[in-house]
Order: structure tokens, then C-alpha cells, then sequence
């Protein structure tokens, strides 16, 4: 709550300093992190189709802005000031952008209302909608209201298609998620860690990523009992000491924590746990065996798609529902969901002990991925052909 506050006291000031009346912007507005990283490929696009524009993104939560407010894609980062009718005028005024995009949810009434009478061009990415969403109340009409604002709504699935068409929408078009085109990305990037290679020793490795305790509950049991042929890889989703610890003291084996790695013999050890960030995405390309944490509670089920990308079996909660990638590759038996540890536990070791299952399970994930990539294409195909920027 500190840095949501004090990171939006100077977001004015800090732009009008940055900003040059002539600099022609495009905005990209992110919720999070995630969701951040389902723009990147949008934002790469946009910088090599309009070079001469500058980019603007900014962050609804510190958990975006605080990791991603030095990215290179950007010209400039900023928290977005809270959504009043006038930081809206203030901040639109100050931008003058010549294109809008915002991210799967976000929706904020006074900035769409405010970019519709100012004729900004604006676009939802990536998104997603149910009918249990505050869009399709009677009694929230103004949300309604603020998504028609949209000049060209690009949903993820029919579902959202569908849905948005019973609702009066027509300018809808099913795109895909960028998320697939990001993910892909990751393969042609160097994922090379030498101080996982000196832990994982060749041995079949586990990696349980983005965690909460109540993943955690699934999975000890397994580790507990497991051969210590078998390596395990614990990346908690939030670095806390206490809940580290309290994991630490349920283990029956050696564990060692990353910050622990520079004085360790790391192939001594079978589970390594990170307390770090930043390292996950390069960590699955050598997981033969993916546990993605979220579902086990209720947070919010976390990135399949990452270890999906590099052709790995994925296990995953029972709170899936709200997450179509994840359903979508549960019915195709790329992923599995389990209701608690024993299910948990049986899914891991026919996984283990059975390769050729292992093996066409996780084919099965990457020809997901590679069958639902074109979602960027399609976005920028359609900003080059309709908007007149000045390029």
C-alpha cells in the first residue's frame, strides 16, 4: 500500500518533465506484471511499425511498475493515477496519445470517457469475459457503458466473442492471447543457468512454480517420499522468510535456498528453493515435470503457459474454471488438475515412472502453444490498416 500510494504523488510532475509537446505516444496500460507481459509483444511490434513514436506504459500495481519501471521498451513507465474524472483529463491532456491499449480487464470509466471525447484511438487486448463479470449486471451500467467506449474489443476465445455479441457489442474480434506469442519468444532467448545445471546433475527435476502455501500442502508429501533421484524445484510466488521457513521445517530432506547456492555443493542437495525473482521463466526449461501454483487456493491460478512453452507435462489445483488456457489444455491431457495430495502425488508418479507418457504429455503442451501463437499479428495488422498514425 506504501508504494501504491507514494509511487502516484509525483506521476504528474515526473511527466511533464519527460514529456515534449512535439513526442507523438502510444499508451499501453497493464494491470500487473502479467499482464505487462502479455503487451510485449504488442509493444515490440508497435516500436519497429512506428519508430517514431515514443511509449508509454503504465502500471496499475507496484508489482508491475517496481520490476518493470526500467524496461526498454518503454520511453516512459508511470503508476496510473487513480481513476477520478480529473487525473483523467490531467493525465490525458499531458499525453496526447495517439493510440490507447489497455489489457485483458482493465476498464477505467473515467479514462475511456475521457479518451472517447478526446478521438484517441483505443483497444482492449487480450481479453477475456463471463457472465458473472460486473460488465453484464443490470445494476453496473457504467461499466458497460466504459467498455463500449473501446474502439475494437480483441478477445482471447468464442466464449468472450459470443458473449460480448449478446450483450450489443459489435466491434469484437477474436485475436487469441498474446501470452502464446510471448511465451514462444522465451525459446530463442538464452535460458541458460549454470547453477541449476550443477544442481539438477542430469536427474529427473520437478519445478513447482509461483507457489502458495496451499500448493505447497499438495506437494509435500510427494517430496517427502520420493527417491532422492528425483530433484525438486520450489519457487514460492511471494518471497516470504516466515512461510520459507515453516516449508523448510515439513521437509524431511536437505533443502537449499538459492541465496544459500554460492556456498553449497548444489548436486548434494535434492530440492533447491528460490528466494529470488526474476528467474522462473529460464528455470522450466529445465523442469521435465511442472506443478503451477494458485489453483490449490484461491489467488488465482498462475502461468501455464511458460512451461508449456518448452514441452512440459503441467499439474496443476482444482480452481481452474476462470482460466480457459488451462481448461482448454486439461481436455487435450497436456495438463492435470488435482483436488488434493494423494490425486497429486498418483499424477506425479505415473509422470515419473512411465517417460513415454511423460514425453508425448508434454508434446502435447507445446503444439498448444504453437497452435494458438498470431494473436500480435492480428492486433497490430489491425492498428496499421485502421488508425491514421502519423508515421
Amino acid at each position: 500500500m506504501k508504494l501504491f500510494v507514494n509511487g502516484r504523488k509525483n506521476v504528474f510532475s515526473d511527466l511533464t518533465e519527460k514529456i515534449s509537446p512535439n513526442d507523438k505516444i502510444i499508451w499501453l496500460h497493464a494491470a500487473s506484471l502479467g499482464e505487462f507481459e502479455q503487451g510485449v509483444p504488442v509493444l515490440e511490434k508497435l516500436k519497429e511499425k512506428f519508430p517514431q513514436h515514443k511509449i508509454l506504459v503504465s502500471f496499475f500495481s507496484p508489482s508491475g511498475y517496481e520490476i518493470k519501471k526500467n524496461t526498454k521498451l518503454a520511453d516512459f513507465t508511470t503508476y496510473l493515477p487513480l481513476d477520478t474524472k480529473s487525473n483523467a483529463k490531467k493525465f490525458i491532456d499531458l499525453l496526447q496519445p495517439e493510440l490507447a491499449i489497455f489489457v485483458k480487464y482493465e476498464v477505467w470509466p473515467n479514462y475511456l470517457k475521457y479518451l472517447k471525447e478526446n478521438n484517441t484511438p483505443t483497444l482492449l487486448i487480450s481479453g477475456n469475459f463471463r457472465k458473472d463479470q460486473v460488465f453484464f449486471k443490470s445494476q453496473a451500467n457504467f461499466m458497460k457503458e466504459a467498455l463500449q467506449s473501446f474502439d475494437h474489443l480483441f478477445v482471447q476465445n468464442k466464449s468472450s466473442k459470443d458473449l460480448l455479441e449478446l450483450h450489443g457489442f459489435e466491434k469484437v474480434s477474436i485475436s487469441g492471447d498474446t501470452r502464446f506469442d510471448r511465451v514462444l519468444q522465451q525459446l530463442n532467448l538464452d535460458n541458460k543457468l549454470d547453477f541449476i545445471e550443477k544442481f539438477k546433475n542430469g536427474k529427473t527435476c520437478v519445478v513447482c512454480g509461483s507457489t502458495w502455501p496451499e500448493d505447497e500442502n499438495l506437494l509435500i508429501d510427494f517430496i517427502n517420499s520420493s527417491s532422492d533421484e528425483i530433484k525438486f524445484i520450489l519457487a514460492p510466488h511471494q518471497i516470504k522468510e516466515k512461510q520459507i521457513q515453516n516449508f523448510r521445517q515439513q521437509l524431511k530432506k536437505k533443502s537449499v535456498l538459492f541465496s544459500e547456492k554460492d556456498n553449497a555443493d548444489l548436486k548434494d542437495f535434492p530440492i533447491l528453493i528460490i528466494d529470488t525473482i526474476g528467474l522462473l521463466t529460464k528455470i522450466y526449461a529445465y523442469a521435465d515435470i511442472a506443478y503451477v501454483g494458485g489453483a490449490a487456493g484461491n489467488t488465482g491460478l498462475h502461468n501455464i503457459l511458460e512451461p508449456a512453452a518448452f514441452g512440459v507435462p503441467i499439474i496443476i489445483g482444482k480452481n481452474h474454471k476462470k482460466f480457459p488456457e488451462a481448461n482448454l489444455l486439461l481436455k487435450k491431457r497436456g495438463l492435470f488438475s488435482v483436488k488434493n495430495s494423494k490425486e497429486c502425488s498418483k499424477i506425479l508418479e505415473k509422470l515419473l515412472s512411465d517417460e513415454s507418457f511423460r514425453i508425448q504429455t508434454g508434446e502435447i503442451s507445446a503444439d498448444f502453444i504453437k497452435e494458438n501463437q498470431g494473436a500480435t499479428e492480428k492486433i497490430i495488422s489491425y492498428i496499421y490498416s485502421h488508425f491514421q498514425l502519423n508515421r
